[in-house]
């Protein structure tokens, strides 16, 4: 991705161009080599100030912006998301960006006017139908009336008593700085707004190839989870994990319920089911429903019945988010098939009594019946199971058979695995060798016939199908692996370091009610510090007060209900520590600092020099772990110094990372690699996995 600059078509209101500008820095704050040049354009809402906006057409603020976008007159254009008309124009293409104002609507009154001092029938500005019906409800005698113009012009209007209140979305006012005009906010509870209110959406031409890739790192990839039948036993263990991390769910009606539960509670879920020709959601709406929930930036989980890939209608999902250039993963199912014959007894292979049987359904496309006659199963594609050692023999015995030799054909090998593989030919391609060089002895299923050609597109996601090794402890790898499908990657979980709790520390912590502060310094010094708590009984009530080091130690707190009371940058020089703990005194106070075995003493000892009684306790220590071996991976992702040393100790030179993106989370970690002579390529500005694997992405997507 070279330097490039691009025209931004926005509204030329100063609220637009205000949170155009916001959203155009912090765009090329993530990617440097992106400039931009904003073209203020008129649209018909800015043109109309007499029409009610109640009344407006559902593109009166972006006709004018999307013709612009059309003709490449600008190169794409920032949205107020509400703004944008449902659905999109085909020929254009959108997605949210991620950074989001208060979505609340907020009552505005002139100065120093409160709402319980309004006059029985006040004069209220709305500007559209949800809030009248708010308005209503709230003050019944209110004469409401509409209210256009800028967000200036309607406080100048309210001001100069046109209205007694205005009822406005915040995130305007917050956005122009006037976050001081709210004279009280509106809990969404009471008035829920539009799904893009505070939200800014970004349109281009559809297809257009920089920016289909740059909005890969800005979505998370889809995740296709097959539910299994019958019985949520039938889900996978990694389909659960899917549902357990999930923002939206569009789920069938063949499953079981019970894996709804598994869902977070503020997740989303919509039911999209269907049964032999009954729709609640239809084929085609299914599909565009993922692909607005995937642009607006949520973790979207499809699950699907039984194995998606049967009888599912899968292909027709996954077609348009290929088409659109957004990505996915999918884990299949324990379908049907398995459960009414393997868990039955009807057991479909039985050595002297079957070797194979067909599979397929005697409906056809619409709902109609169609024959299963001898003609129609000699078409279906042919799977042979435990066939690689004589594929070139089944090759000819097809072809002698009148196979069309242009027929496809793939071997899969290790399915399901880390190094799953899949391999493609010609059935005479096969028969002339084209798997000779796989191993017989490599689990693999031949697939022949027209499907064979088919694969889902792995290069959509800012990851690309990167395979990312992640050598970081138990306690980091599940927001790892979380953040590397969402980009798109493989993540190849591979901790190299197990963390092992002293004695000293179980000791330590049983006693921490006689503390007046506890301070770890990472994410996994806390969830080893939590399990200690649980382990020794402790009260959670009498805990001290906890100190966090670092974005990354607040945010795993913040998971277990817990808010550090100080959380000092990730800046371990005493000068930094002491600029942030030197505004408080410690003066006889008891602090416990839990540490790493290699931590040093900086810390404890910035704190006793604030007057602090510290008992410096080594908190865990980092045991290696061994692996016969690693698997084939693109780029590697070492959270602490103690993982480098293991890998270059155990597991390769610095030759064996040619050609591969290192990345280290922070500065001792790039230090120890320096030290076995290789730089890290990528070092996040923010020391958090989340912020090391987005900063992979970024560098991947440049590339």
């Amino acid at each position: 991705m070279g330097e490039s600059t691009f025209q931004v078509g926005s509204r030329g209101s100063r609220l637009a161009l205000v949170q155009a500008r916001d959203a155009l820095d912090r765009i090329t704050a993530l990617f440097p080599e992106v400039r931009f040049e904003v073209v203020p354009v008129d649209t018909p809402g800015d043109r109309d100030l007499t029409t009610d906006l109640r009344a407006s057409p559902a593109d009166f603020f972006t006709r004018d912006l999307d013709e612009a976008v059309r003709t490449g007159r600008v190169d794409l254009a920032i949205h107020s998301a509400k703004d944008l008309p449902d659905p999109v124009a085909r020929d254009l293409d959108w997605f949210w960006l991620p950074w989001r104002e208060d979505p609340r609507d907020a009552w505005v009154l002139p100065p120093g006017r409160a709402l319980s001092e309004l006059p029985d029938a006040p004069v209220v500005g709305i500007s559209s139908a949800r809030r009248e019906a708010y308005c209503r409800a709230r003050f019944p005698g209110a004469v409401l009336k509409p209210i256009r113009g800028t967000i200036p012009s309607r406080l100048e209007q309210l001001d100069a008593g046109a209205y007694d209140a205005v009822l406005m979305a915040g995130a305007a006012l917050n956005r122009l700085g006037l976050e001081g005009r709210v004279t009280e906010w509106v809990p969404l509870s009471e008035l829920p707004v539009p799904a893009g209110q505070g939200a800014l959406a970004v349109t281009f031409r559809a297809g257009d190839p920089f920016w289909t890739r740059l909005r890969a790192y800005f979505v998370k990839a889809v995740r296709f989870v097959g539910a299994g039948v019958g019985s949520a036993d039938y889900c996978t263990w990694g389909g659960v994990r899917e549902l357990r991390q999930a923002e939206v769910c569009l789920y069938d009606v063949l499953m079981d319920d019970a894996l709804l539960e598994h869902l977070p509670p503020e997740a989303e879920r919509v039911f999209v089911g269907k049964r032999c020709g009954e729709h609640s959601v239809t084929q085609p709406e299914i599909t565009v429903l993922i692909a607005d929930w995937v642009r607006r930036g949520r973790r979207v989980v499809r699950l699907k019945g039984g194995d998606p890939g049967l009888f599912g209608r899968l292909a027709e999902e996954t077609d348009e988010l290929d088409r659109l250039g957004l990505p996915y993963r999918v884990r299949a199912g324990v379908s049907a098939l398995t459960v009414a014959t393997t868990g039955t007894g009807l057991l479909l292979t039985r050595r002297g009594v079957s070797r194979g049987f067909s599979v397929l359904t005697p409906r056809a496309e619409g709902g109609a019946v169609a024959g299963v006659a001898l003609e129609v199963r000699q078409r279906l594609p042919l799977v042979l199971f435990m066939s690689v050692r004589v594929a070139s023999d089944m090759a000819g015995q097809l072809l002698a058979e009148g196979w069309p030799g242009a027929t496809p054909a793939a071997l899969v090998s290790h399915a399901g695995a880390e190094d799953e593989s899949v391999l493609r030919t010609t059935l005479e391609g096969m028969r002339d060798g084209a798997f000779s060089g796989v191993s017989a002895e490599a689990p693999g299923l031949l697939v022949i016939g027209q499907v064979a050609a088919g694969a889902y597109r792995r290069d959509c996601g800012a990851l690309g199908a990167c395979r990312v090794l992640l050598t970081c402890s138990e306690a980091l790898q599940e927001k790892a692996c979380l953040r590397v499908l969402d980009h798109g990657g493989v993540p190849l979980p591979r901790p190299l370091i197990r963390l092992t709790p002293c004695a000293e520390a179980a000791a330590a912590v049983a006693g921490a009610a006689s503390y007046d502060w506890a301070v770890l310094t990472s994410p996994s010094a806390v969830q080893l510090f939590m399990r200690l708590v649980r382990e020794q009984g402790v009260d959670l009530r009498r805990l001290p007060r906890m100190m966090a080091c670092g974005p990354g130690s607040v945010a795993a707190f913040e998971s277990l209900g817990i808010r550090p009371e100080l959380s000092p940058p990730m800046d371990y020089s005493a000068e930094g520590l002491a600029r942030v703990l030197g505004e408080r005194s410690f003066e006889g106070q008891r602090v416990l600092r839990l540490r790493s075995e290699k931590a040093g003493p900086l810390l404890a000892e910035v704190l006793r020099g604030r007057g602090a009684r510290v008992d410096d306790v080594r908190l865990y220590t980092n045991e290696p772990v061994a692996y016969e071996r690693l698997p084939e991976f693109d780029a590697v992702f070492f959270a602490s110094a103690s993982a480098v040393e293991v890998y270059f100790g155990r597991h390769g030179q610095v030759s064996a990372l040619a050609g591969k993106t290192v990345v280290a989370i922070g500065g001792p970690t790039a230090q120890a690699l320096a030290s076995f002579g290789r730089l890290p390529d990528v070092v996040p500005a923010e020391a958090t996995v989340e912020g090391a694997v987005d900063a992979l992405a970024r560098f991947r997507l440049r590339a």
